[in-house]
């Protein structure tokens, strides 16, 4: 009699299990997009395309202006070494009322480097002894060398080249490079174009 009322009960509760869900799902359709969006594009969601350097042709200096020169170089130096290096790269100055593709500037100014050098000096002892009457025994020696590290300043001269999209008004390449100050007038001239052409050694990135 106990057990049919315990499976009595077991199937009742399995009765009111089968029944309807009282909590039941239910979803709000999505609101309809505003009028806008179709015509919106928010660059933010997406990388930036990659610079096209190729299309750069022409330049001009930026706001019109020549480097400045300094008491080590005129300004006409510093502007030939750039335009050089720039004419190297399939980039032409333009003198008329075109419009170019990039604005160009150049610096010149005087930095001051912290070197280190090392100097071995060599220093020891010999040791030697008689080995009887009027004879030398065989002599023996130790030599060690000692570093001295030696700090000084020297000065050096800094060339930076900017350049910048003439229609954007935004930055696309900037570099620098330096030489030293020594030499004579045309070994200066020689040390600003290598200075610029090594600033320029990387343009255009690949």
């Amino acid at each position: 009699m106990k057990t049919r009322s315990g499976l009595l009960v077991i199937c009742l509760g399995l009765t009111a299990c089968q029944g309807s869900n009282p909590y039941v799902a239910t979803s709000n359709p999505l609101p309809p997009a505003p009028a806008q969006a179709a015509k919106t594009f928010d660059r933010s969601a997406y990388p930036a395309a990659p610079r096209d350097y190729g299309r750069y042709r022409s330049w001009a200096w930026l706001d019109g202006q020549l480097p400045a020169g300094t008491a080590w170089a005129d300004s006409a130096q510093v502007a030939e070494a750039v335009s050089s290096a720039l004419d190297q790269r399939g980039l032409r100055p333009l003198h008329d009322n075109r419009p170019a593709d990039l604005f160009v500037s150049a610096d010149l100014r005087m930095e001051t480097r912290l070197r280190q050098a090392q100097d071995d000096y060599y220093g020891g002892a010999y040791y030697g002894g008689y080995g009887g009457y009027n004879r030398y025994g065989n002599g023996y020696g130790a030599y060690t060398a000692v570093p001295v590290i030696r700090t000084y300043s020297e000065e050096v001269v800094v060339v930076q080249v900017d350049m910048y999209d003439a229609q954007s008004g935004q930055p696309v390449w900037s570099s620098s490079a330096e030489t030293s100050n020594r030499g004579s007038e045309s070994q200066r001239t020689d040390a600003i174009r290598e200075a610029v052409e090594k600033a320029m050694s990387a343009y255009p990135p690949s």
